[in-house]
């Protein structure tokens, strides 16, 4: 279907087809769920060279790159799903209390939500579709997915993926621009995840609101991500991970590194370690470097250039791109006062401003940070440890880490999202399964025994030998 075909009324009888099987039971075995879940994996693997040449289109990704960073976590992912569904699946089983006398048992079952949401982004387009979908699937839903009309070859790939893979009444996709979005977010889904920036993030939660639908959010984050280095950092492996991170995508990634704020008596030479790690992993001139990947679209690379440039007088290293290629380099713009504009926006581009401090004012510097929208990542450059164990307890944001960056979200068994403008909810293996299904609690009653406690009278002799077993109860 061409995306001038979607109506309101298309999409309305998607939902309402998706709904109609849901409520035949199909999704809701933990045996079949496991069935969809391989049958996904390996249809990834099967289209892998597909969606590697969809992402060099769109991104200009390497196939080591896209297969880095989209294909093998989705694999991951799924292969942790499969293994770990039915120990999450099984009801808990809990021990009533003595108020519910004669019930013994409550049990909690884990109640997919029906027919779900899945809007995916641009920036990791077969990751972040792929991957949330397995979550549905793991949770018994079905899904429709709205992907992003900014990554169109990618987008393309993911729907002959699903109409090949999956029929259309358990999974669908839906191409289109945010008129198409808005359309779907008429509809009355039952969960709604969405990926992308705070302020679409907003209108999302404002329209599912209409519907009481529950959400989850994965956003960048309104200021940006901090990363924080130390006089006694060990500067050279700082800069190292600091610019393998930046390259990747070309800094579009909601967990990257907005700003950099540098203890000022190491701020020269971690400035130097930083350009030389640059030169040493792209060349000195990244935007010719066919490895280096591209901003996704003209008004993005105006964007990062009209930011370069009214830093221009700033700008350290980089600060040239190519705009028929949409390749900017990696630009150091320095110094940089904590309450510039540019470090108070999420940048998602290859600029990387430096704030200096006085590293004896760092709690200065935390505060700062604190008072601003809670970033989705965070990272810690320092040999401190004790001082950075008790930072990361104590500041809001997503997940981060101590002298590393970005690995903390590949690790099995832990959740991934952020909170406020960073996002609502959590996925990931267990978590995932947990944000697609709801509990629900159910209590056994029996017909014998049961005891004349909650039933009136409440006064007189029999109110006061009630009271006196409530409150023996209550023990």
């Amino acid at each position: 279907m061409r995306q001038n075909e979607y109506s309101n009324e298309r999409i309305a009888e998607i939902v309402a087809t998706q709904r109609r099987f849901f409520r035949t039971g199909t999704t809701l075995p933990v045996k079949w769920r496991i069935q969809q879940l391989k049958k996904l994996k390996k249809a990834v693997l099967a289209h892998k060279d597909e969606f590697i040449a969809a992402l060099t289109a769109d991104l200009g990704r390497t196939e080591l790159e896209a297969y880095l960073c989209d294909i093998g976590p989705i694999v991951v992912e799924i292969n942790e799903m499969i293994h770990g569904l039915r120990r999450w699946a099984r009801p808990e089983r809990h021990f009533s209390g003595l108020m519910c006398f004669p019930s013994i048992i409550t049990k909690v079952y884990k109640m997919p939500y029906g027919v779900s949401l899945v809007i995916s982004p641009f920036n990791f387009p077969i990751l972040l579709t792929i991957g949330v979908v397995a979550a549905a699937i793991c949770g018994g839903n079905t899904v429709v997915i709205k992907s992003s009309s900014k990554s169109a070859a990618s987008t393309a790939a993911l729907k002959r993926f699903f109409a090949e893979v999956f029929p259309p009444e358990y999974i669908t996709l839906i191409d289109g621009g945010h008129d198409v979005a808005d359309m779907c977010l008429a509809q009355r889904f039952d969960k709604i995840f969405y990926t992308g920036s705070p302020s679409v993030g907003k209108h999302v939660l404002a329209e599912a609101a209409k519907n009481l639908t529950p959400v989850a959010l994965e956003l960048g984050g309104e200021t940006g991500n901090w990363c924080v280095v130390r006089a006694d950092a060990d500067l050279k492996d700082t800069a190292r991970k600091i610019a393998f991170f930046k390259l990747t995508n070309a800094g579009q990634i909601c967990i990257n590194i907005n700003q950099i704020a540098v203890a000022h008596e190491v701020a020269e030479q971690f400035i130097s370690e930083l350009k030389n790690a640059f030169v040493e992993q792209i060349g000195e001139h990244a935007e010719t470097n066919p490895e280096y990947p591209k901003l996704i679209t003209d008004a993005a690379y105006d964007k990062c250039v009209n930011w370069a440039n009214k830093y221009r007088e700033r700008i350290l290293f980089g600060g040239v791109g190519d705009k028929a290629t949409r390749k900017y380099a990696p630009t150091i713009i320095y110094p940089v006062d904590i309450n510039e504009d540019i470090v108070q926006h999420e940048l998602f581009c290859p600029l990387l401003p430096i704030v200096p401090f006085k590293d004896a004012e760092i709690d200065s510097l935390m505060n700062v940070i604190a008072e601003r929208e809670h970033p989705l990542a965070m990272y810690l450059f320092t040999k401190n440890i004790r001082w950075a164990n008790q930072t990361m307890k104590t500041q809001q944001f997503g997940g981060g880490c101590i002298n590393e960056v970005c690995i903390h979200m590949m690790v099995k068994g832990v959740p991934f999202n952020g909170t406020g403008h960073s996002g609502m909810g959590a996925y990931h293996g267990e978590w995932g399964f947990r944000e697609f299904t709801h509990p629900q609690t159910v209590l056994r009653g029996f017909t014998h025994f049961n005891l004349t406690l909650r039933e009136h009278p409440y006064t007189g002799k029999i109110g006061k030998k009630k009271m006196s077993l409530l409150k023996l109860f209550e023990r």
